[in-house]
């Protein structure tokens, strides 16, 4: 007989899978409905939201919290940047390739040395890389074109040129462009989570000496969720840098790490689908704040303390909690 705990659990991932995909389907639709600035707006939601993908299996699953993912994103956006202008290379398919393979190499790199740590060393090790690579692309002007950055040029989607104004090419063919990559990745990395590699990635979270004595491989694993996070922040990049027309060192500051810190948080780290919610969140909020008041930074850092004191788990984890105590009084 199936022990009911694994039912339960098999019942919880189909249902944040469900949420996810609902989200996917609300996305798909909102252009028949939505303004065109809206649509703008949601490109970097779902830029963002598949960088918190990876993100969230190395901090929810792994429970190693980086302070420097940010780099990844420069990484996709100068890939993007490097092929467009310098190569003259327009296939989308081939930028993404070749993020694909920087986000492999810088990941491995760095994450073959941050893994070894865990808590808030790796953490600053994490911030420790991120703020070189910010400064590479700062200092180093011949490389770089420093604080100017390099110009995106519009690539073509599957071999097809758009004839379109920009807001045209972004709002339409780009859009679902980018909303078919952010499915196929959230239902890959849920297959992820839900395999024996989460399982173990999850067990190496709670006790990586017990893990480790049962026959866990910790630092492999750390080091599998450390590249795979880094290749989905750098195809977020890549999404970024094509939306903006360039990449420039903030999109690799640490600033933008402390945003994807702030989707997880208020989305919930401990769920699949929380920190997607949380992306989305946190771009119509920083649109909204940003509109009405200038000192949008401080109503965004009262909203993160207001989760952080009320709302520990986020909307995610909240909403898993009280379903749950739903299900106990039934």
């Amino acid at each position: 007989m199936k022990p009911i705990a694994s039912d339960v659990s098999s019942r919880k991932a189909l249902i944040s899978l469900s949420v996810f995909l609902a989200l996917i389907v609300s996305l798909a639709l909102l252009p028949q409905v939505a303004t065109p600035y809206l649509i703008t707006v949601m490109i970097p939601a779902v830029s963002y939201g598949i960088a918190m993908l990876g993100f969230n299996l190395l901090f929810g699953s792994a429970g190693l919290l980086s302070f420097g993912h940010s780099m990844f994103l420069g990484v996709g956006a100068y890939a993007a940047a490097y092929m467009t202008t310098a190569a003259g290379i327009r296939s989308m398919e081939l930028i993404l390739l070749v993020a694909i393979l920087a986000g492999v190499v810088f990941s491995i790199v760095v994450g073959s040395l941050s893994v070894r740590y865990t808590h808030i060393f790796f953490g600053i090790l994490t911030l420790a890389f991120g703020m070189l690579f910010h400064s590479f692309l700062f200092k180093f002007y011949d490389i770089t074109w420093g604080d100017q950055g390099i110009r995106v040029l519009r690539p073509a989607l599957l071999g097809q040129t758009w004839d379109v104004s920009t807001t045209e090419f972004l709002t339409g063919p780009f859009y679902y462009y980018a909303l078919v990559i952010y499915a196929v990745l959230g239902v890959a990395i849920w297959k992820l989570r839900e395999s024996a590699f989460g399982l173990h990635l999850r067990a190496t979270r709670e006790n990586p000496n017990k893990a480790a004595y049962v026959g866990v491989k910790v630092y492999a694993l750390r080091l599998w969720a450390f590249v795979i996070s880094g290749v989905c922040c750098s195809i977020a990049g890549v999404l970024m840098g094509v939306t903006t027309g360039l990449a420039d060192p903030e999109i690799a500051y640490w600033t933008q790490s402390g945003n994807l810190i702030f989707m997880a948080v208020m989305g919930g780290s401990g769920t699949f689908a929380g920190p997607a919610y949380g992306a989305l969140l946190f771009v119509l909020l920083h649109d909204i704040v940003n509109a009405v008041t200038p000192y949008w930074r401080f109503m965004l850092g009262s909203v993160l303390v207001f989760f952080v004191l009320f709302l520990p788990k986020g909307l995610g984890g909240t909403l898993d909690e009280f379903m749950a105590n739903r299900r106990r009084r039934t």
